[in-house]
């Protein structure tokens, strides 16, 4: 993937990640399995695991668009320290 894709990628990423109406889906599903997961028996196991799949899952992809934040920092910040130099 080329420079410039990954910079449009987590330009992308901040975008989400800097909307309210995503961060409250989210919040709201991560409240909505940690619900399930405490509320669910104990002798249910395929109940909990599935909700702490579908935990993993969100923080995955909060995770995912935090890193191409990052990854695209780091290629702004390299650029411009090239055209300094």
């Amino acid at each position: 993937m080329s420079e410039d894709e990954l910079i449009a990628l987590g330009s992308d990423a901040e975008v989400l990640l800097s909307s309210s109406a995503f961060m409250q889906t989210v919040n709201s599903l991560v409240d909505n399995t940690f619900q399930a997961f405490t509320n669910s028996p104990p002798d249910n196991p395929d109940e909990r695991e599935t909700a702490h799949s579908n935990y993993r899952a969100l923080v995955d992809i909060v995770n995912t668009l935090r890193q191409r934040v990052s990854v695209r920092d780091e290629i702004i910040a390299k650029n411009e320290s090239k055209t300094e130099e």
